[in-house]
């Protein structure tokens, strides 16, 4: 029942579509209404008799039919990722043949992976360096490939500079830890630390995304758990596996990304910005070698 009400009040509405469905209600009960557009947003207005059962019918209504979750709290598409994917390969094939080529007579290998007992006398930059470095063509490609992979879904969602500057940082930061509950002689390389710990990062941040959705806590936490199985099947096989830098790299990479799930869409950001993580990464990865090759004594 549509008609021209003398004294009004509004009843605010969401949206437009929202106002149909709430309508619906009111028709179905005698009660006259009118939907109103006031700058962008949508009321319905009835008379002020009506009002308050008009509320009280639209409150019922919304109980027994919730309303969907907020747009804002979708995980939506940052980009591509593929700039990011590109950039990564590029960097693992340029240092491999660095380092089985002693290009520039360096040596590459020496001055580049983790040694525990030197990250805690200070040489920090292993960290970040023996992530670029890799013990044979079977090894690049696997990281080459899961990287590749997982490093795509990330740049997707956190946009492909931002995404592989967090990769690089959440790496580093478990290649740190792992040097920290080690024995003094342990030495590492590999990009599979840094792998893992996007592998925590996305399954962090969309847990975390869910949070307010009416779901379950299993389905709400089923990207950590499948996380989990995968650090469980891909993480702990093989003979020269660092299981505990796999570990230390998820762990840092579920904090980074619960931290990033927790912002929302305050991490967003446009072309520039992204462009400007992404360069940083990877001057940030040409400062850590510059100093490995200026500090590494034979």
């Amino acid at each position: 029942m549509v008609e021209k009400p003398t004294t009004v009040e509004a009843v605010y509405c969401s949206n437009r579509k929202d106002c149909l469905h709430r309508v619906l209600v009111l028709e179905a009960v005698g009660i006259p209404y009118q939907i109103h557009q006031k700058a962008g947003a949508s009321m319905i207005v009835v008379p002020t008799s009506f009002a308050a059962k008009a509320r009280a019918e639209i409150d019922a209504y919304s109980l027994e039919n919730p309303a969907p979750p907020a747009d804002h709290l979708a995980i939506l598409e940052q980009g591509s990722g593929w700039p990011g994917v590109i950039g990564y390969a590029i960097v693992l094939l340029i240092m491999f043949l660095f380092q089985h080529y002693d290009i520039f007579g360096e040596n590459w290998l020496g001055a580049g992976k983790t040694h525990a007992g030197l990250i805690r006398q200070g040489e920090w930059w292993r960290s970040v360096t023996a992530l670029t470095l890799h013990s044979d063509s079977l090894h690049l490609v696997a990281n080459i490939g899961t990287g590749s992979l997982i490093g795509l879904f990330a740049g997707q969602l956190l946009g492909s500079g931002f995404a592989w500057f967090s990769i690089l940082f959440a790496g580093a930061a478990g290649n740190l830890l792992n040097a920290w509950v080690r024995d003094s002689g342990h030495t590492s390389i590999g990009a599979s630390t840094a792998v893992f710990a996007t592998f925590g990062m996305i399954a962090a941040f969309a847990s975390i995304r869910r949070r307010h959705l009416q779901v379950s806590k299993f389905t709400r936490y089923t990207p950590i758990i499948g996380a989990v199985i995968l650090l469980g099947y891909l993480g702990t096989s093989g003979e020269r596996t660092d299981v505990f830098a796999h570990i230390a790299g998820f762990l840092a990479g579920l904090l980074l990304g619960a931290l990033y799930g927790t912002l929302g869409d305050r991490i967003n950001m446009g072309k520039r910005s992204q462009r400007l993580f992404g360069f940083g990464a990877v001057a940030f990865l040409g400062l850590t070698w510059f100093i490995a090759l200026t500090h590494y004594q034979p």
